[in-house]
């Protein structure tokens, strides 16, 4: 991967909608080699796929916690069925497994505090293997996610 490359996943990462044409003038090339660059980072798996950032509270999912577990069961069965469960929740928008204390990260958004005290009472505490649960409740978003840094 050279500067090129790099470059293009810079502007691609800062705006997923720009045409061929666009991405190959920011960065310096013709259409055509921009596309077979694109390409090619898009079969090496570079570039994973393409989204749009979207407004959780607009879509009435505004109230977002971090929340930690500590397993009190680390069998491989039971870890299984507890990554299976999280990762089947639409309320659990990202999940971590850590080395240490805690074992997860998860960061779940729901509508409100009361909509997040029902998930946490009725859905993730009874999730298998669980010894503790934490919630974190953020105060402000101070630095939004803007990507991988793609050294460019």
């Amino acid at each position: 991967m050279d500067r090129i490359d790099r470059r293009i996943l810079r502007e691609l990462q800062q705006d997923g909608r720009l045409s061929n044409a666009e991405l190959a003038e920011r960065v310096g090339l013709t259409p055509s080699p921009c596309l077979r660059r694109v390409r090619q980072l898009e079969q090496d798996g570079v570039i994973r796929g393409y989204r749009a950032l979207l407004d959780g509270a607009a879509l009435g999912l505004g109230f977002q916690a971090f929340v930690t577990v500590v397993m009190r069961q680390e069998d491989k069965p039971t870890v299984t069925e507890f990554e299976r469960q999280v990762a089947a929740l639409p309320e659990v928008v990202e999940a971590h497994r850590l080395f240490g204390d805690p074992d997860y990260l998860l960061r779940i958004a729901v509508a409100d505090l009361a909509a997040y005290e029902r998930f946490h009472t009725d859905v993730l505490c009874g999730l298998p293997g669980i010894a503790q649960v934490n919630s974190h409740l953020p105060l402000k978003l101070v630095r939004p996610d803007e990507g991988i840094p793609t050294g460019a």
